[in-house]
C-alpha cells in the first residue's frame, strides 16, 4: 500500500509537473547522504548494546561508557530517520476529510501540509542550533567529551529536514500552487503574530485555542502529526508566555533522549527479522494449525501475543513492532482488512498497560509512593479482564465468518508445525527470561532477539537473504524516526500544559466533586482518557500522579485499585484517534493509512472502555492477589 504521505497524493493529481531534473539529481543524493549513516547507526546500535550486554553478563566488567554512547547514537538515528520519513512520505497524516475532497482541493491541502512542516522546522532550526551550542559546556560523564556532540543531532537533522521540505514542495507541484501554499501558510502565521497582545490576556483559554481548536484542525486538514504539535507548542509558547522557544526544542530533545525509547528501532528490526528469517512463518502456520478452524482465531493470537510480550521492551511501540510482522500477513491471507488489523493491534496496546514490567506502573510507584511490586502483581488480572472484553467483540464481528474454505489441520499436522515452531515460540521466552534474570536490560533485551532471530534463520530455517539486509535498516530508521518525532512534540505539549497551571487546577477541581469515591473514579476514568491522548502516560502520571493519588486515598478509593483504573484509562487515550500518539504509531508498524482503521478502532475503544469501567467497579480484580 502507499505510505501515509504526499507524493503519491501529489502524483495522481493534475498539479503534477514534469520534475525539474536537478532538484531529482539532489533528492537522490541527499537520499543516499541520509540513508547510509542511518542504517549504520541502526547497525551500530545493536553492536554498541550487544558488547553491554556480553560485557556485564560474561565477562563480568561493565562497559560503563556503552550506554552514553547509544545514547549519544541513539538522538543521531532518530533525527536522520525522521528526515527519511519526511523524504519518503512517511510521517504519519490524518487524511480521513482530505481524502474525500476533489483530486485538485486534495493536492493543493498536500501542499498546504508540506508548507506547514517547513513552517515549524524553520522555526525551530536556529533554536535548535543554540540548543547544541549551550550543550558544549555540558561534559558526559562516562566519555567525558561535550553533549554538543549528541545534540548536534537536532540542529543537523533538523536542517536537513527543511532542505528536504523545500525540495519535496517544489520537485513535482506546479510553481503557482507551490508559492501559493507557501503564503497562505504565511499569512496565517501572520495573523497569529499580529494578534498575540491579544492573547497573553486570555490566560488558559489559550490551551483550548492551541492545543484543542489548533491542533485539531490541523490534524484533520491533514498535516502530519509531530508537526501538527510541534505547531500548536511553538505557537503557545511564542505568543502567549514571556519563555525562550529554545524550550521547545530542550523537550522535543527530552522527549526523543529516553534510552529506553531504543528498544523502539531494534524491535522494528527484530520484526523485519522474524519475517524475513522465517520465524514468522513457522510460527504462525503452527497457531494457524492450531486455532485456524476457529472463527477470528488469529485475532485471538493477536490478544495473547501483545498479552505475552508486553512489557519486554518498556515501549508499546516495541512491543507492536513485534508482534505485527509476525501475524499480519497471514491474517491478511485469511481476508482480515487493514483497517480491522491496525484497530485490534492499537486495543491491544492499549489492553496491555497494566501488564508488568511496565513502565508506567513504575513511574506510578516512584512518583507516588505506591508499591511496584504491588502493582505489579495487581496489574496481571485488569489485563486479562480487559483482552476478555476484546476478544468477546472479536467473537461478535466474527461469528459469522465464512469458514468453508478453511480444513481444520489433524493432531499429525499440528504437532509437526509445533515441532518446527518450537525455535520461534522460544523467542519471546528467551528474551522474557533475559529481562526477568537480569542478563539485560528492557532496552538491551532486543539485541539478544535480533542475534536470536539471526542464528535461527541461518542455522534452523535457513533463510537470510542478505540483499535485504540494508533495505532493512534503513526501513528501520525511517519508522523509527517517524514514531520518535512524535514522541518529541508531544513531549514539548506536554510540558506546555505542565507549565500552564492546568494540571493543579484539575486536581482542585476534582477534588470538589460531589458524589464521594464512585464520582472521583469516573471522572478520574474520563480525565486520563483525554490526557492520555495528548500527555502520553508517563508524563500525565509525573504531572498528576502526586496530586490525584492521595485524594484518592482520601474517599476511599485503594491506591493500587486506583492505578489499574488511571492505567487503563490513559491506555484508551492513548491509542484512541485522532489524538492518540499509539494510534499512529501503530499505524505506522502496520505500515496501514489511519483512515483505515478509523471506523472498526470505534468497537474496540468501547470494548476498551467496558473492560476499564468493570475493573473500576470491582476493586478484587486489581487487590484480590495482593
Amino acid at each position: 500500500m502507499n505510505s501515509p504521505g504526499y507524493e503519491p497524493e501529489i502524483a495522481a493529481e493534475s498539479v503534477r509537473r514534469t520534475p525539474i531534473a536537478w532538484l531529482e539529481t539532489l533528492n537522490k543524493v541527499l537520499a543516499t547522504i541520509v540513508e547510509v549513516p542511518a542504517a549504520l547507526l541502526v547497525l551500530a546500535e545493536v553492536i554498541v548494546l550487544l558488547m553491554g550486554v556480553t560485557s556485564r553478563y560474561v565477562l563480568h566488567q561493565p562497559l560503563g561508557w556503552s550506554d552514553e554512547l547509544a545514547s549519544i547514537l541513539f538522538l543521531w538515528l532518530a533525527m536522520l530517520g525522521s528526515t527519511i520519513a519526511l523524504q519518503r512520505g512517511e510521517h504519519m497524516r490524518m487524511t480521513a476529510i482530505v481524502g474525500k475532497l476533489e483530486p485538485g482541493k486534495r493536492a493543493f491541502l498536500d501542499l498546504i501540509a508540506i508548507a506547514s512542516s517547513i513552517a515549524f522546522l524553520a522555526f525551530v532550526v536556529h533554536p535548535s542550533y543554540e540548543f547544541a551550542s549551550d550543550e558544549a559546556f555540558v561534559t558526559t560523564p562516562a566519555m567525558g567529551i561535550p553533549n554538543s556532540w549528541r545534540a548536534a543531532a537536532l540542529p543537523v537533522g533538523l536542517g536537513l529536514m527543511l532542505l528536504v521540505g523545500v525540495i519535496q514542495m517544489f520537485r513535482v507541484s506546479r510553481l503557482k500552487d507551490a508559492f501559493l501554499a507557501l503564503g497562505l501558510v504565511a499569512l496565517v502565521i501572520g495573523a497569529m503574530a499580529l494578534i498575540g497582545p491579544s492573547l497573553m490576556v486570555l490566560g488558559n483559554w489559550n490551551l483550548l485555542i492551541f492545543f484543542v481548536l489548533g491542533v485539531g484542525a490541523m490534524v484533520l486538514l491533514g498535516l502530519p502529526i509531530a508537526f501538527s504539535f510541534g505547531l500548536a507548542t511553538f505557537g503557545y509558547i511564542a505568543l502567549t508566555t514571556t519563555t525562550p522557544t529554545l524550550v521547545v526544542v530542550g523537550r522535543m530533545d527530552e522527549g526523543m533522549s529516553h534510552l529506553i525509547l531504543l528498544a523502539v528501532p531494534l524491535f522494528v528490526l527484530l520484526g523485519l527479522l522474524i519475517e524475513m528469517t522465517g520465524i514468522a512463518r513457522a510460527m504462525v502456520n503452527f497457531l494457524a494449525n492450531l486455532l485456524g478452524h476457529v472463527r477470528g482465531g488469529l485475532s485471538y493470537v493477536l490478544i495473547g501475543a501483545m498479552y505475552l510480550v508486553s512489557g519486554i521492551s518498556g515501549s508499546k511501540a516495541a512491543d507492536m513492532a513485534a508482534v505485527a510482522p509476525a501475524l499480519f500477513p497471514e491474517m491478511r491471507k485469511r481476508g482480515a482488512k487493514p483497517g480491522d488489523l491496525v484497530a485490534l493491534l492499537s486495543a491491544t496496546g492499549a489492553q496491555t498497560e497494566t501488564i508488568p514490567p511496565s513502565l508506567v506502573l513504575i513511574t506510578i510507584g516512584s512518583a507516588t509512593g505506591v508499591s511496584i511490586a504491588a502493582l505489579f502483581t495487581g496489574g496481571m488480572l485488569p489485563g486479562v479482564v480487559v483482552g476478555a472484553t476484546l476478544a468477546a467483540l472479536v467473537w461478535w464481528r466474527y461469528r459469522g465468518e465464512d469458514l468453508t474454505g478453511v480444513r481444520r489441520a489433524t493432531g499429525r499436522e499440528i504437532g509437526k508445525s509445533f515441532l518446527i515452531s518450537i525455535p520461534a515460540l522460544a523467542l519471546p521466552v528467551v528474551i522474557r527470561a533475559a529481562v526477568v534474570e537480569g542478563v539485560a536490560t528492557a532496552t538491551e533485551v532486543s539485541t539478544i532477539g535480533i542475534v536470536y532471530a539471526i542464528i535461527a534463520g541461518l542455522v534452523v530455517y535457513r533463510q537470510f537473504d542478505w540483499k535485504r539486509v540494508y533495505p532493512m535498516l534503513v526501513s528501520t530508521a525511517s519508522l523509527s524516526g517517524s514514531i520518535l518525532f512524535i514522541i518529541g512534540a508531544a513531549t514539548g505539549m506536554a510540558w506546555a500544559l505542565t507549565q500552564s497551571g492546568f494540571s493543579t487546577a484539575l486536581a482542585e477541581a476534582m477534588k470538589a466533586l460531589p458524589g464521594g469515591g464512585m464520582t472521583f473514579m469516573a471522572v478520574s476514568i474520563l480525565a486520563f482518557i483525554i490526557l492520555g491522548s495528548v500527555l502520553e502516560g508517563i508524563p500525565a502520571i509525573v504531572l498528576l500522579g502526586p496530586l490525584l493519588f492521595p485524594i484518592a486515598r482520601l474517599v476511599g478509593i485503594h491506591e493500587v485499585h486506583y492505578a489499574m483504573v488511571v492505567t487503563l484509562s490513559m491506555g484508551i487515550g492513548l491509542f484512541a484517534p485522532p489524538f492518540g500518539v499509539g494510534y499512529y504509531a501503530a499505524c505506522a508498524i502496520s505500515r496501514i493509512h489511519p483512515n483505515e482503521g478509523m471506523k472498526p478502532i470505534v468497537g474496540y475503544m468501547i470494548a476498551l472502555f467496558v473492560g476499564t469501567v468493570i475493573v473500576a467497579a470491582i476493586p478484587w480484580i486489581s487487590t484480590g492477589f495482593l
